[in-house]
């Protein structure tokens, strides 16, 4: 098992040309087995997150548990690696500031009451559809004004301004 101290002991270190093309997460379009694993690889890096930035009180311990979270943990990893194994490209001077500064304004959405205690606390069901309510949607897409009307711009003088840019003599 890596080193929790340390999570960029989960990737070997390659040579710049032969670092792979950045990874999307689709946890519904994993095969249980990598979705195991890649589960195993994100609890690494938030059992090192929750140390480094102190976020034990914000990052529950049942994290796992709660899709939200999980989702969350994943864009903020996702990005992590992105940022400091040098996926990110060029031209981003400040991005390990701007991915610090994400972390911060997500671990509010990190947070759950309901464990707050460190005890799990199971998610609510989810309440079914009532009655009609799909047919009720496809006629709100086929009638309602903010489905129907012809699109126009909120702003006719950007529209005329960025025309003239375009349309401007050679």
């Amino acid at each position: 098992m890596p080193d929790r101290d340390n999570p960029a002991l989960l990737w070997p270190a390659l040579p710049a040309q032969e670092q792979p093309e950045p990874q999307r997460w689709v946890w519904a379009a994993m095969d249980p087995a990598d979705r195991r694993a890649r589960l195993r690889e994100l609890a690494i890096w938030v059992d090192w997150l929750r140390a480094t930035f102190e976020l034990h009180n914000s990052i529950p311990q049942c994290w796992y548990r709660h899709s939200a979270v999980v989702e969350h943990l994943t864009a903020l990893y996702l990005g992590w690696v992105r940022t400091y194994t040098g996926m990110q490209g060029s031209g981003r001077d400040l991005a390990e500031a701007d991915w610090i500064n994400v972390l911060h304004a997500l671990t509010p959405r990190l947070q759950l009451a309901a464990c707050a205690t460190g005890r799990h606390e199971a998610v609510p069901l989810h309440a079914p559809d009532r009655p009609g309510a799909a047919e009720e949607f496809e006629d709100y897409l086929l009638t309602s004004s903010a489905m129907t009307d012809p699109a126009q711009h909120p702003s006719p003088v950007e529209v005329s301004r960025a025309s003239a840019q375009f349309d401007a003599p050679l």
